[in-house]
């Protein structure tokens, strides 16, 4: 079982590295062990580019002769679960879920009395129209960007189609958000930005499109494979670009990724004596499940799972895992409680765990992350000084 190091070896780390060379006082977390001293400190630009999706198991087992793999310093752990929802909160605020509050793509917010998809902040089953799909997310989330605890001026590079989402608007604070149609585009923007800047300068860039892939087609396909050979291709151009900028560019991600597949899961319809036992649909996501169950009904929930689900499913109870440190460490979220439900289903070798609700789809992706295998957790530090 592979588990953030949040003590000096996590994005969260990385962010406290960044957030001390930017100047802001009294980062969250230690710094990153493999940023030592002034690696930062003395670069005029800092670019941090998230790759979704690209697990360090992936670039060395396929990045071999790259320029992303060239600057391949180590590899560091995500948060607990390597998801984007919460490793891309703690890209956008520094902290570790056990203060941003965010535990998975579906979130159950008691304040709400609903579920809610994190990211698009949009009530399960599914896009909700008119007044039931206005979440005030600044009251809701209660966001602390990053970017307005640092001393420089910064910008976010992310798609067009979720550069002003709610979740963006709420998290990226002063930042000025900057947005992008392709990977050439996305490259072009923040190359302009160095080169027309005066001064220090942050630019925090997010790509999402091999993650993508990685659902649709698996880790393993051809369209991942022919993907990452045109990021290095486009990563090795803007290197250039920047020439003598000053700019230390570091790339890595909110996850790395498996296959799973339909084989693999594990569908609640097929399990109805266990669905009778949960209060709420499921949250978190498919390979690390908050349950919800009625109160009444614990026993029967624990028995089923040690039995019927013992090979696909280890049973915790969440409020240990928050006691052992797996969402991060000193302060807890006042809502963190409510939000991990009274179990949690940490899923064994590939498999995941699905129910669905009237008028969602029935997709089944075929690559899947928020698990804690070698190849979820563990994500590239690549660090280029130009």
């Amino acid at each position: 079982m592979a588990l953030p190091n949040y003590h000096d070896g996590s994005i969260v780390n990385l962010m406290s590295s960044i957030i001390a060379a930017l100047g802001g006082q009294n980062p969250p977390y230690s710094p990153l062990s493999q940023l030592a001293g002034a690696a930062l400190q003395d670069a005029e630009n800092i670019v941090l580019l998230v790759v979704d999706g690209m697990g360090c198991d992936y670039l060395k087992a396929h990045g071999a002769y790259t320029t992303l793999r060239q600057y391949l310093r180590g590899c560091i752990t995500s948060v607990f679960p390597p998801t984007t929802a919460t490793a891309v909160t703690a890209f956008l605020t520094g902290s570790a879920p056990q203060q941003h509050g965010l535990t998975g793509w579906f979130v159950y917010f008691e304040e709400l009395g609903q579920v809610v998809a994190v990211l698009p902040l949009q009530p399960r089953p599914g896009r909700v129209q008119g007044a039931a799909a206005r979440i005030d997310a600044a009251a809701l989330l209660n966001p602390r960007p990053m970017f307005d605890r640092v001393n420089v001026q910064s910008y976010v590079v992310v798609p067009e189609r979720i550069a002003f989402s709610a979740f963006n608007l709420a998290y990226c604070g002063g930042a000025t958000m900057r947005s992008y149609k392709s990977l050439t585009q996305c490259f072009t923007i923040i190359a302009k930005i160095i080169r027309a800047h005066r001064g220090r300068l942050y630019i925090y860039a997010y790509w999402p499109e091999l993650d993508h892939l990685g659902h649709t087609q698996g880790v393993a396909s051809r369209a991942v494979q022919a993907h990452f050979a045109m990021l290095d291709a486009a990563f090795e151009a803007f290197l250039k670009d920047i020439e003598g900028s000053h700019t230390s560019v570091i790339v890595t991600a909110d996850h790395g990724m498996i296959d799973c597949g339909a084989q693999q899961l594990v569908r609640l319809d097929d399990h109805p004596a266990l669905a009778d036992t949960l209060a709420l649909p499921l949250c978190g996501d498919g390979r690390v499940a908050y349950c919800y169950v009625k109160p009444e009904k614990c026993g029967a929930f624990e028995t089923y799972v040690d039995t019927v689900l013992a090979p696909y499913a280890t049973l915790f109870k969440s409020d240990e895992l928050v006691a052992r440190g797996y969402f991060g460490l000193g302060p807890v979220h006042p809502q963190l409680l409510s939000r991990v439900g009274n179990y949690t289903l940490i899923m064994k070798g590939r498999h995941g765990i699905k129910d669905w609700l009237p008028g969602e789809r029935r997709d089944i992706p075929i690559g899947a992350h928020s698990g804690v295998s070698d190849a979820e957790m563990y994500v590239p530090l690549i660090v280029a000084h130009v």
